[in-house]
């Protein structure tokens, strides 16, 4: 008995790793995807405003509700931070070495493949600027071109981390998903795998107390 109900766990195990990790190879293409259909967005953008724009003569679209504007931001989002440049270079490299290593093997939910994604794609958008433009390694400035009314110049890199948080804020705080698809205090696969394979312990026969006749 203890032999078959083992192998029933083990046959449980194979089958929930047979459905489970082409899912999870599935939701890594589109994490990549994304990540790199944003980030090629947010380069190819920001070279054509660099060829085409000129910083002292904005170009207002739409009736003035959108305005290019070139400038570069040697801070952070709403060019805070301008003395700090290297730092936010380091962080935003860490930032990366996290979600890549840690986070992106966890993927089981799209929603958290596509904000993943949206997120690696802003963060490594801004790095490559200050990565690879002047004036130097970790300290080149970001190109910044898009201008809402009222609102701090920014790219699609920024556009794509905004995004990236409303995801996030979605997934954990209103649906309660986790990045590998669980809801919080959900037991995992795992888990519930190993429970169904614990055998049952046997009954214990109690002792014949009768009196001796």
């Amino acid at each position: 008995m203890r032999d078959l109900q083992a192998a029933r766990g083990t046959a449980i195990a194979r089958s929930r790793t047979a459905v489970t990790e082409p899912n999870r190879r599935r939701l890594r293409r589109i994490f990549a995807t994304v990540a790199l259909v944003g980030l090629a967005a947010d380069v190819s953008t920001k070279t054509i405003a660099v060829a085409q724009l000129d910083p002292q003569a904005p170009v207002p679209l739409l009736g003035g509700l959108l305005t290019l504007r070139l400038i570069r931001n040697p801070g952070a989002a709403f060019s805070q931070g301008e003395q700090f440049t290297a730092v936010i270079a380091c962080f935003a490299i860490a930032v990366l070495g996290f979600v890549l290593v840690r986070l992106v093997p966890r993927i089981g939910h799209v929603g958290w493949a596509v904000a993943l994604g949206l997120l690696c794609a802003g963060v490594a958008g801004n790095l490559s600027d200050r990565l690879f433009r002047a004036p130097g390694v970790l300290r080149g400035h970001v190109v910044d071109f898009l201008q809402l009314p009222h609102w701090p110049v920014f790219n699609v890199a920024d556009i794509c981390i905004d995004a990236a948080a409303v995801f996030i804020v979605v997934l954990a705080v209103v649906k309660n998903v986790g990045v590998n698809g669980q809801a919080a205090g959900r037991p995992s696969a795992t888990a519930t795998t190993a429970e169904d394979a614990t055998p049952n312990a046997p009954a214990v026969a109690e002792p014949d107390r009768r009196p001796d006749s």
